[in-house]
């Protein structure tokens, strides 16, 4: 994959504010695509579903572009160090928008799964890649003023996606879904093409881990599909789940073997010898355990406990999404005052800790309007200390890694939203499944949640037991939740502290012929 560049004579390019919010609209409409994608599909499932007679393989349509976003984020990010960014979300659009013209194209559930794999692969760099541009562009001081755009645009996708998809299965077809991806990644492009020609190209000799690639992909997977199946599709201890952990993790154990001897590794070791980006990871990895468990769980809990519709139920959800921007603007705002950036998560994750806390308290009797006060502080909480992570590792990671470094937050993030996601969703299992085991309905507490065909088998006694039992699920799961975000706040209280750059590293950079 050579790729011709020249040495650029000089110093580094500096740029101007709108210099930079120039460069910021091609990376914000790559990450506005990525977002908005995870959230518009989710409405429009149950259409696909029933006009693709694939109703047993719906999960796959989530699972397939999961797992391949996953497993080449860590890729794109080692080569945008090694061919620059511009060229890698350009790719990246490109893939996205032919795989979201095949998706919606689809005349088959089989093939609907196929496309939305190759759609992860392009999905993989439009998050990673959008991060790591502003890194090229901003020092790490300076981002939190920058923040809010980011942030911005996942809320816009967290709020209006869902809106949008429901829009496209009432008025259209679920079609358009994917249809809708083709004119934005249309405007991607030009934008990427104009306006990200100043960012820096490392010039050298690369050599690429494929090797590593080739074991990393696999090892994902496997994870991936364990935390997908475990306790739905099979059960934790079934054959299947226990020769995918054992394999994914026999996997990762090659794969850092192997990036121990690369000459240019895919995560480079050093990075996690470094203990601010190795904190940074694991900080990422628990937070998004705990955000991903809360928007898997709170839908069905003001949905069942608390017996709203789905309308009111997107309604009481939006405190969740807009909290996140209100909890990372401020933690901008500080990193850039103070050129610190432990203490503000280490107030905002003390919110999350309360208000999962308070979750775990709150029944059907509990008023709406006070759940939703602790759903927006859940939010604030969780979204004060994303920023700050991925500025911190880039703050730490030299130049010639910043690329693998933002990839490496994103890898973690992404495994820990799938994990926690099914951790929490097993304890709410377990806890349901334990109270029905009392009224004769063991092992139902799956099918009573999703309303499969088994549910109509449960009894009438085990029905009136549901609500009490729903509420002691939830009592289980929303403390478990507490406990991952103290995890994480401990983990911010050892949390070694490096002043911020207030000047963007380079790398001996080069310019795009």
């Amino acid at each position: 994959m050579a790729m011709s560049a020249t040495r650029a004579a000089g110093p580094p390019a500096q740029f101007s504010h709108n210099e930079i919010l120039k460069i910021l609209s091609g990376a914000l409409i790559g990450l506005l695509l990525a977002a908005l994608d995870q959230t518009v599909v989710v409405t429009a499932l149950p259409a696909i579903a029933d006009d693709l007679n694939g109703i047993q393989h719906l999960s796959w349509i989530v699972t397939a572009y999961l797992l391949t976003s996953t497993a080449s984020t860590p890729i794109y990010g080692k080569l945008s160090d090694l061919y620059g960014r511009r060229r890698l979300i350009i790719i990246g659009i490109f893939v996205f928008g032919a795989a979201s013209a095949f998706c919606a194209s689809a005349q088959s559930m089989g093939q609907l799964i196929t496309a939305r794999a190759l759609q992860g692969i392009g999905g993989g760099a439009l998050i990673s890649m959008s991060q790591a541009i502003i890194a090229d562009v901003i020092s790490p001081r300076d981002r939190g003023k920058y923040q809010v755009y980011m942030s911005g645009v996942w809320a816009l996708a967290s709020v209006g996606g869902p809106v949008l998809g429901g829009v496209f299965v009432e008025y259209l077809t679920w079609r358009w879904v994917f249809w809708i991806n083709l004119p934005i990644g249309a405007l991607g492009l030009v934008l990427c093409w104009n306006a990200l020609k100043r960012l820096p190209v490392h010039g050298g000799d690369p050599r690429i881990d494929y090797l590593g690639a080739i074991i990393l992909v696999p090892a994902v997977v496997a994870l991936l599909l364990v935390a997908s199946w475990g306790g739905v599709e099979f059960p934790w201890l079934s054959p299947p789940i226990l020769g995918l952990t054992g394999g994914g993790i026999l996997l990762l154990a090659l794969f850092a073997l192997q990036e121990l001897r690369a000459l240019e590794p895919l995560l480079p070791p050093r990075l996690f010898v470094s203990p601010v980006i190795l904190t940074a990871n694991l900080i990422g990895f628990v937070v998004s355990a705990g955000m991903f468990g809360a928007t898997v769980l709170l839908p069905v809990f003001i949905q069942l406990v608390l017996g709203k519709d789905a309308g009111a139920t997107g309604l009481l959800l939006i405190p969740l999404m807009g909290g996140t921007v209100l909890g990372a603007y401020p933690t901008g705002q500080w990193m850039r005052a103070s050129g610190r950036y432990k203490k503000a998560p280490m107030l905002t994750l003390s919110f999350a800790v309360v208000a999962f806390g308070a979750l775990a308290f709150f029944s059907g009797a509990t008023p709406a309007w006070i759940v939703d006060i602790f759903i927006g502080l859940l939010g604030i909480g969780m979204g004060g200390a994303m920023p700050a992570t991925l500025v911190a590792a880039q703050n730490a990671a030299e130049a010639r890694d910043i690329g693998a470094a933002t990839a490496s937050v994103a890898f973690f993030r992404s495994l820990g939203g799938s994990f926690g996601a099914a951790f929490l969703w097993a304890i709410l299992l377990a806890a349901l499944d334990a109270r029905l085991a009392q009224v004769g309905a063991s092992g139902m507490a799956n099918a009573l949640l999703r309303g499969g065909g088994e549910a109509s088998t449960v009894g009438a006694a085990a029905r009136a037991a549901l609500p009490n039992a729903l509420a002691h699920g939830f009592h289980w799961a929303f403390a478990c939740g507490a406990v991952i975000m103290a995890v994480a706040l401990a983990l911010t209280l050892s949390w070694k502290e490096i002043p911020l750059r207030a000047h963007v590293a380079h790398a001996e950079p080069t310019a795009e012929l």
